[in-house]
């Protein structure tokens, strides 16, 4: 790709890959939304286009080896199939009853909702005569059947077929009304393009529309289908993918589609994905992909149909994340954002740039928690709700720890007590442990404590009780560890108060009651 994108800066593909230059593991990270299973109706010929309507299963095929071999493969051209749904299988296929197959190459297929009228590929070829353009080559056309007595018949060309280029592999909109398919006709943005029709009651076709350069790239983009919700599923090898052709869906929007998505693994794999089909109401559908290594005395790998289950919605978030000084408002690079999903489970780690910002992109309809760490900083987390959806901007603020040795003292969190108590609470406790740590770390240190009280009571008792406490400081200091000999202490009781007030309120009764830690060696 950085090769690619050296040679030719202009195309979309190099563009694409210069502003994410990780594309690959923000694809291979995600989590699968599919499960993939290959169906047993495969054989060691050319299988794919799996397509099923009211109870039967689709799909294109070069297995029927009383026709002649294909020169490009080597391989009998294709045909369309048909097989009944038993349960979770199919029956045995068979050959599409009617006019639609021939003895040249047949492609996918599309039923309108009345199961009246099928849309197909086929080679350039209509009542016994082939058409091929001035460079000798047979185009792909588009055909309409219909189905009389059972039996597909009545085959027609649809009118912007043309032997100058090919159209094909079509789809419907879920109402009928709306016919796409793909295309290499002139005016096209690259090798084929993505097109749609407008499909009158009559049948009659409008003209066509390219869907534009949100969908269509300088590459092959095919094979697309509409699922029940309106979402646009596509192959294309000139998005940024994993393999060659990778499926691509787009939401509807209005008239049009929103972003482009890779669908990711295992739907897509290191070779080409396409043919994609998808029941929202069944979450099942299929996908073909010549994944599955050589046939035998093949040359290249066989496309094999595979069964598709959906495993967690499609829908995504993007979680834009920026870490910032909570002091400063500045941002914090390097800072490490680890994402958990609500069963605790972690989904992946990102560092922050100088921007002090990273993205995530997790299937909606969880909650996720962002932990955030960073060298001089205390953690911090956040919590994004299942309920959000789209892009959510989640600034997470992290406070910068203060340096534990000064020239003169440990610099704590202050140790507080309770009114009339030498007793170590749990939250002093933690900060006594930093303490310990720092005098663990360096052996020749020795730590004076000195131990005040409030002014309530009388001088003689707050004395005696700044001597309690100076005393169970240094008593749980010693207890973790640390020789007696290394810490001393000092009591003054009220005489330095550090906030000194008459008629003082409660919190600063409070930021009396404390201990101080000096440092009489290093």
């Amino acid at each position: 790709m950085q090769a690619f994108a050296s040679r030719s800066p202009q195309d979309k593909r190099a563009q694409a890959f210069k502003s994410n230059q990780n594309y690959l593991s923000d694809i291979l990270d995600k989590e699968a939304k599919f499960s993939v299973e290959r169906l047993s109706l495969n054989t060691d010929f050319i299988d794919f286009g799996g397509y099923e309507k009211d109870g039967k299963l689709y799909f294109v095929s070069a297995r029927n080896k009383s026709r002649r071999n294909y020169g490009w493969n080597d391989q009998p051209t294709l045909d369309v199939y048909v097989s009944t749904r038993e349960g979770e299988e199919f029956a045995s296929p068979e050959l599409l009853e009617g006019e639609v197959n021939t003895k040249f190459n047949e492609g996918t297929v599309a039923i309108t909702p009345d199961g009246n009228t099928m849309y197909f590929t086929r080679n350039d070829y209509l009542d016994g005569d082939y058409e091929e353009d001035e460079q000798g080559v047979g185009q792909l056309k588009l055909f309409r059947a219909t189905l009389v007595n059972g039996e597909w018949d009545d085959i027609q060309s649809v009118p912007f077929n043309s032997s100058a280029y090919s159209t094909g592999h079509p789809a419907l909109s879920p109402d009928g009304r709306t016919l796409y398919f793909s295309s290499d006709m002139p005016g096209g943005m690259g090798q084929s393009d993505l097109y749609k029709v407008s499909v009158s009651e009559d049948g009659s076709l409008g003209e066509p529309q390219n869907l534009g350069a949100g969908i269509n790239t300088e590459g092959r983009d095919s094979f697309p289908y509409i699922d029940e919700e309106g979402t646009l599923y596509f192959s294309s090898d000139g998005q940024l993918g994993i393999g060659g052709l990778d499926v691509f869906y787009a939401k509807a929007n209005g008239s049009s589609f929103g972003e482009v998505k890779n669908i990711g693994k295992p739907i897509n794999s290191n070779g080409d994905d396409f043919a994609f089909s998808f029941s929202t109401s069944e979450k099942k559908g299929y996908v073909s992909s010549n994944r599955g290594g050589l046939a035998e005395d093949a040359q290249t790998a066989s496309d094999n149909i595979y069964r598709v289950v959906q495993l967690q919605p499609i829908e995504e978030i993007d979680i834009m994340v920026k870490v910032i000084n909570a002091e400063t408002g500045a941002p914090v690079a390097n800072a490490e954002v680890v994402t958990y999903n609500d069963d605790e489970a972690e989904m992946g780690t990102k560092m922050t740039g100088t921007s002090g910002s990273t993205n995530f992109t997790f299937v909606a309809g969880r909650d996720y928690t962002l932990q955030v760490n960073a060298p001089k900083y205390k953690s911090n987390s956040e919590l994004v709700s299942k309920d959000e959806e789209g892009e959510i901007a989640v600034t997470i603020e992290l406070t910068p720890i203060k340096p534990i040795i000064k020239e003169e003292e440990i610099v704590l969190n202050p140790i507080m007590f309770d009114f009339d108590k030498a007793t170590i609470r749990s939250q002093a406790a933690l900060e006594l442990d930093k303490l310990v740590g720092v005098m663990k770390k360096h052996p020749e240190m020795e730590i004076k404590v000195e131990a005040h009280t409030d002014k309530r009571g009388s001088a003689a008792y707050n004395q005696q009780l700044s001597e309690r406490r100076a005393k169970s400081t240094v008593d749980y200091v010693v207890s973790q560890g640390i020789d007696k000999s290394r810490i001393s202490w000092e009591a003054f009781g009220e005489s330095k108060p550090k906030i000194d007030c008459d008629n003082c309120s409660e919190e600063q009764y409070q930021e009396n009651r404390r201990s101080v830690f000096k440092i009489t060696k290093r």
